[in-house]
């Protein structure tokens, strides 16, 4: 059974796909920040139907889809 990932609008993820980050997150472990509207290409979904991986600034993170929406 293939899980179903939906960005903040509700719309259906997959691999591949290309989504933006809709408000400013800051990165657990670090004093970093994303930014609004920072691209995140080529994204691998995971387990959670909450969540995808993808790289941010040449590092892989977890997110969560409801920060998220598909470009």
């Amino acid at each position: 059974m293939e899980i179903e990932v939906r960005d903040s609008n509700g719309t259906l993820l997959k691999e591949g796909d290309t989504v933006t980050v809709i408000k400013d997150l800051k990165v657990r472990g670090s004093s970093g920040i994303i930014k609004r509207g920072t691209t995140v290409k080529n994204i691998k979904l995971t387990d959670d139907p909450e969540e995808i991986e993808g790289k941010v600034e040449k590092q892989q993170m977890v997110l969560k889809a409801c920060f998220l929406k598909k470009a």
